[in-house]
């Protein structure tokens, strides 16, 4: 919560998207190992890192589409700079966590998203089939906690 603060102090438009959304809109708890934040591509990338970084989280890398920070917490947190993500960051839903507003992109757009990223073929088998699952997940098949092998 700390990045959206961040995010939103600056007036970066901005939107939770990847695992922990599924999690959210699947109803569902997602094990993941960051947390995955979509940002407009309008507001200086370098201005946006160093309001994370004044917000306390540290960061450890840099690429071409993203940058990966870490919250003192240990929480690792990926923002992601895309502007594919820019129609969706702009129809975010608003959820209310701690007393925060954490925008979040819409089902429809994450089903989307994970659609296209399980199509790409450079995409590792893994992830793309995980991207699968979570296509499924968020369509409702949720599973029965009474249910066996």
């Amino acid at each position: 919560m700390d990045a959206t603060r961040a995010l939103a102090a600056m007036g970066a438009p901005h939107a939770l998207v990847g695992d922990v959304a599924v999690g959210v809109h699947s109803g569902v708890p997602r094990a993941t190992a960051d947390t995955d934040i979509a940002v407009l591509s309008t507001p200086d990338r370098s201005a946006v890192i160093q309001a994370l970084v004044g917000a306390g989280l540290r960061l450890t890398g840099e690429f071409c589409h993203s940058a990966e920070l870490r919250h003192a917490s240990g929480e690792r947190v990926r923002i992601v700079f895309d502007a594919g993500f820019g129609p969706m960051i702009q129809r975010a839903e608003r959820l209310r966590v701690a007393g925060v507003e954490v925008p979040i992109v819409r089902k429809d757009d994450l089903i989307a998203m994970k659609e296209r990223a399980a199509a790409d073929p450079a995409r590792r088998r893994s992830l793309a089939l995980r991207d699968r699952a979570d296509v499924e997940l968020l369509r409702g098949d949720v599973p029965d906690p009474d249910e066996g092998w």
